[in-house]
């Protein structure tokens, strides 16, 4: 108890100590600095005025219409070659990117082969061939019974389609 009285005493001598002494030479600077004369303030900058384009399309696609609509610089029709479907009702496994999809295994049902992907949240899916898988209109055309091969459909920057040849390999299961 005694201990706790003598750092409550100490404590207290510490804080009379900052009271009001030595505060006149603070005072003092505040009135000097208040009684200077005020600096100048720069002047607003000038704004120069951005310089006008004015585009000439000449032999250019016009940058406002889809380029689906637009011919292709070397005169080809980008409407030509492979294009998604866009009256087909997409399937459940085409919601997730390929890459997060697994491969778990296969099934040989009735002579026809089946195999069993893997979605992020556990839940395991029966596809065949002719199914579709991955974000990039992947339809299976072969299951093999360590991978799933598939064609996947990339845009080609210039409003038209490329295929691309891509699989799901079979992953090894955790324990």
């Amino acid at each position: 108890m005694k201990k706790r009285h003598l750092s409550m005493a100490v404590a207290m001598l510490f804080l009379a100590g900052c009271a009001q002494h030595g505060m006149n030479d603070l005072q003092e600077y505040v009135a000097e600095v208040k009684a200077r004369p005020p600096t100048p303030i720069d002047p607003i900058p000038q704004i120069t005025q951005a310089e006008t384009f004015l585009y000439v399309a000449e032999n250019r696609r016009d940058p406002f219409v889809p380029t689906d609509v637009v011919e292709d610089v070397l005169g080809e029709s980008t409407e030509e070659g492979p294009r998604p479907d866009p009256n087909r009702r997409k399937e459940e496994l085409e919601s997730f990117p390929l890459d997060a999809l697994k491969m778990v295994g296969t099934l040989d049902r009735k002579g026809e082969m089946w195999a069993l992907v893997q979605t992020p949240d556990g839940t395991i899916h029966r596809v065949k061939t002719g199914n579709y898988l991955g974000q990039n209109d992947g339809r299976i055309t072969a299951i093999e019974e360590e991978r799933v091969n598939l064609v996947e459909l990339i845009p080609n920057g210039r409003g038209g389609y490329l295929e691309r040849q891509a699989s799901l390999a079979l992953g090894e299961r955790d324990s």
